[in-house]
């Protein structure tokens, strides 16, 4: 079901050359079946952000991650130019080499399940701050917005890979161009809080291009899972026999 589905979608949406796909996983909390031992199902989701419709959609299987269900999902779509998004589980050198095989770009998260890269990343641009960026080439953006009583301010900066002079097992890194930090200030009515994140780009260094992509990925999040969640009460669905819970999701996915 899963295959015909995305097949439909394709048809329907057409090309997604320059198209932000955000992938992300979400639980069926309710599916879960406490007297058969059968654990909660999770899926993985490809969201089509300009159109607000869901790709494509995976099962995770049991004794498994997203790690390996993001190549199954990734091979039920055409993806040719489109700018695929994906938190740090699935900063994968596998999965970075099957999404430029699709013809596709990618924005990725960098966190500590990096270890090694990712301490190299975060002490470059420490030095480069303090020093101002003085003699480095970057593309650099700034967003202030302001809404449900937040206050959200967020700089970018994205530097081409050539600046960083060889990081920790690049080859590894299919088209890798571009590396991005991003700093997030959040006003809120009762408290300010302040995150830096990190970021592997197979795009040019565009701090403006790949700011917006990185902010669309939470469209997954904001308004396919949301929708599902409180339109659906998918997370309070108790329907867990057979394939009905994951036919189930595709149904209410395909809707959002």
């Amino acid at each position: 079901m899963a295959k015909v589905l995305s097949q439909w979608l394709a048809h329907l949406i057409g090309s997604l050359s320059g198209e932000i796909v955000p992938i992300d996983g979400k639980s069926l909390r309710g599916s879960y079946d406490r007297n058969q031992g059968i654990k909660a199902l999770h899926l993985v989701t490809a969201w089509a952000g300009e159109q607000k419709l869901v790709l494509g959609q995976v099962k995770v299987e049991d004794k498994s991650n997203e790690i390996t269900a993001i190549p199954a999902l990734l091979e039920l779509l055409d993806l040719q130019g489109a700018i695929i998004t994906l938190d740090a589980l699935g900063t994968q050198t596998a999965i970075i080499n099957h999404i430029q095989a699709k013809k596709a770009d990618y924005v990725v998260a960098l966190k500590a399940n990096h270890p090694t890269l990712y301490t190299q990343v975060k002490n470059w641009f420490e030095q480069a701050q303090a020093h101002q960026f003085d003699g480095i080439q970057f593309s650099y953006d700034y967003r202030l917005e302001k809404g449900h009583h937040r206050l959200e301010k967020r700089w970018c900066w994205a530097v081409p890979l050539e600046a960083f002079g060889g990081l920790y097992q690049q080859a590894q890194w299919q088209g890798l161009q571009s590396i991005i930090m991003v700093k997030r200030v959040r006003h809120l009515w009762n408290k300010t809080t302040c995150e830096v994140q990190f970021y592997l780009s197979s795009l040019p260094a565009d701090a403006q291009k790949i700011g917006n992509a990185i902010r669309k990925h939470w469209g997954i999040e904001n308004q396919a899972h949301w929708i599902l969640d409180v339109t659906f009460n998918e997370d309070k669905s108790r329907i867990r026999s057979g394939h009905s819970p994951r036919n189930g999701s595709l149904l209410e996915t395909s809707s959002t």
